[in-house]
């Protein structure tokens, strides 16, 4: 019987409190006397979030299969919980046990979007593990970092003990293995207290083996290790980057002038981990399924990894490469153990182009007749547009048509030929009339403002391009079938350069920019003859500032964030928590400017933060691309050519396959 870390005074105090009891359908509970490593996974956000992560659910899986390990969940607690968490002293705990994060061995924690920096340390600060990696010893544990925003590690170095670069199905193994030998065969621990060893006077067995055999949790952690020569052991495991590993020398100007590892045999960068077949991997059928919605409250069966098409300002069509299909016979087996398991009403096809998945055709033929007798509804999100996605859409939508989402990015057919978009305005409006034909009359657009090269004839072809879809609509759809109006939404983010992507050279908007190019947009939109038929929506400008000075930034921002989190600032990600001003202070309190890692220009041979990592495509490939981009040049998609981006060293996916066009 579980104890649980909160009372129903406090659980009858705070909003959702099924965030914080646990005890899912599909959680995990081991027995802790029988297990060596605990490992709490860390989502830094809030729990409905958290629960609709993929990538969480498979390396808890992962780690739950390893017969001595034992991972957990933890999310960040909402503000009510956090005051009285702080107010009545009580640590954060993990979800399935209850137990403080502080006692486990390793704390994991997600790192998928550059805002949520402050709530790792919000987790950090309620577990009791000191924020600094500096500061940390033998009682505290591994903190190790995963995810797309590990690709630049250096704004958050100091926080983290470790970086996981890479799918983590492939390392995790040797990581542990290597934690193993240090806690329990370490030469320097004290002597263990002599109640655990009672019991054990007549046996066989070493020291060593007799505490492995009752479990590390008994410890209490009271013995010394060597965690530094644990951390330095761990920096030569492929994948695994150490921070304090490596020394950062800088110009005057502030640029990074060199990378250094500390030791010889530190490796000088950090190759990116890939797994090599996905039908022959951990995947998660009897998910963790939540008491309350979530966020994405749906089974998802993640159908491919990659993606062939080289959008210039995508950095996950990067990190990801090179494209790896699942097989449709193990595809088929993991969508009806879901079913079987999970009791949702909706699975998601997931993989960053769903259209571009070989075998579609046989996985929806299958899938649409079990789902029809199952009552399961079908979701395909990240569909292109042509008559085939239509056609499927056709299929798996019910009658009553929901909206459809198309991605343009750009309004003038010139700014998508910068961004290699692959999109021409035929195929928009052909495909427009396609959904219209099909009883669709609700479509959502996604824009980006502030691209490279981006002129005011490019920003008003966003509302030229949405009067043209209606004008589709008036002109396809006989007035007597009309569902009513047709109905466009228009939204526009704000473009933020990535590393790893083509773009990483290319200055930011300013926050001003950003604002007039909202205004320019929108004022042409209300010009348009359909006006009435389009909304518009738009991003918030400041947080997008933001996230590309942590995006691009190096380590000197680690005392930055560490400043905005004293000050009380966590939950950025959340606009109404989001105090630009606070981070605009610490910035310049700390001798910085914002300008310096967004506005500013680049040269091409500038050393970036992140290039300790490699992510397997080339730098010379993405300056290649950038000088494409600046020239208006297109490149073709993986399948129709090899642009020699570098992916194909992995020998795996499309990439053998391919001939090099350059």
């Amino acid at each position: 019987m579980r104890n649980l870390a909160l009372s129903d005074e406090i659980l009858l105090t705070v909003e959702k409190p099924a965030r914080y009891i646990g005890g899912e359908i599909g959680s995990i509970q081991k027995n802790k006397d029988q297990i060596n490593i605990r490992f709490a996974m860390c989502f830094p956000d809030v729990y409905e979030i958290g629960m609709s992560h993929l990538g969480i659910q498979i390396l808890y899986e992962m780690f739950n299969r390893m017969e001595d390990v034992w991972c957990e969940r933890v999310y960040s607690p909402w503000t009510d919980l956090d005051a009285i968490l702080r107010k009545e002293k009580i640590p954060l705990f993990a979800l399935e046990s209850q137990d403080p994060v502080k006692d486990f061995d390793f704390l994991g924690i997600t790192l998928q979007y550059e805002m949520c920096y402050t709530n790792v340390l919000q987790v950090l600060d309620l577990s009791g593990i000191p924020l600094l990696s500096k500061d940390r010893g033998c009682d505290d544990p591994i903190v190790i970092g995963g995810g797309p925003c590990t690709y630049n590690p250096e704004p958050i170095a100091d926080f983290f003990d470790l970086f996981y670069i890479g799918e983590g199905e492939t390392r995790y193994k040797e990581l542990l293995s290597l934690y193993r030998k240090y806690r329990f065969e370490n030469k320097n621990e004290t002597e263990p207290d002599a109640t655990l060893m009672s019991g054990f006077e007549d046996s066989d067995l070493s020291d060593t083996e007799r505490i492995a055999s009752l479990g590390f949790a008994k410890l209490a952690r009271k013995e010394a290790w060597d965690r530094t020569g644990f951390l330095r052991e761990a920096a030569k495991i492929p994948g695994v980057y150490c921070p304090c590993m490596y020394e950062v020398t800088y110009h005057e100007d502030g640029r990074i002038k060199a990378y250094t590892p500390v030791y010889e045999d530190i490796p000088q960068t950090v190759e990116k981990e890939v797994v090599k077949d996905l039908s022959d991997t951990v995947y998660p059928t009897a998910p963790v399924v939540p008491f309350i919605r979530v966020t994405q409250d749906r089974m998802v069966l993640e159908i491919m990894r990659g993606c062939i098409r080289g959008c210039r300002f995508c950095q996950a069509g990067q990190l990801y490469k090179p494209l790896r299909e699942r097989s449709v016979e193990v595809l088929k087996q993991y969508a009806m153990e879901l079913m079987k398991n999970t009791g949702h009403e909706e699975m998601s096809l997931s993989s960053l182009s769903s259209s571009d998945f070989s075998a579609l055709p046989e996985l929806l033929d299958y899938l649409m007749d079990e789902c029809d007798r199952q009552k399961v509804n079908i979701a395909l999100p990240s569909l292109r547009i042509d008559a085939f996605s239509l056609d499927v859409m056709n299929k798996v939508q019910d009658v009553k048509k929901s909206s459809l989402t198309f991605a343009p990015e750009a309004g003038t057919q010139r700014m998508r030929n910068v961004i290699n978009k692959g999109l021409t305005k035929e195929d928009i409006l052909g495909g427009a009339e396609e959904a219209f034909r099909g009883g669709w009359n609700k479509v959502k657009l996604y824009f980006m403002l502030g691209l490279p090269t981006e002129t005011e004839e490019d920003i008003k072809g966003i509302g030229v391009l949405a009067d043209e879809i209606a004008r589709v609509y008036y002109d396809t759809v006989p007035k007597e079938k009309r569902q009513g109006k047709v109905q466009i939404t228009v939204s526009t983010s704000f473009f933020v350069p990535k590393p790893f992507t083509p773009f990483q050279w290319a200055p930011m908007d300013s926050a001003d920019d950003f604002h007039e190019k909202a205004r320019i947009c929108k004022d042409n939109i209300r010009a348009q003859l359909n006006q009435k038929s389009i909304k518009y929506n738009w991003h918030d400008s400041e947080t997008s500032v933001m996230e590309g000075i942590l995006a691009r930034g190096d380590r000197r921002l680690c005392k930055v964030i560490l400043d905005v989190y004293q000050k009380g600032s966590f939950f950025d990600a959340w606009t109404e928590y989001y105090h630009h001003d606070v981070w605009l202070d610490c910035i310049s309190q700390n001798g910085l400017t914002p300008e310096f890692y967004t506005t500013r220009k680049r040269e091409d041979d500038e050393i970036f933060p992140w290039d300790i990592i490699s992510c397997g495509v080339s730098k010379a490939f993405l300056l290649r691309e950038w000088k494409k981009a600046q020239a208006e040049e297109i490149s073709s998609n993986c399948r129709d050519g090899c642009q020699g981006c570098g992916a194909a060293s992995y020998g795996v996916g499309i990439c053998p396959k391919r001939t090099i066009h350059t």
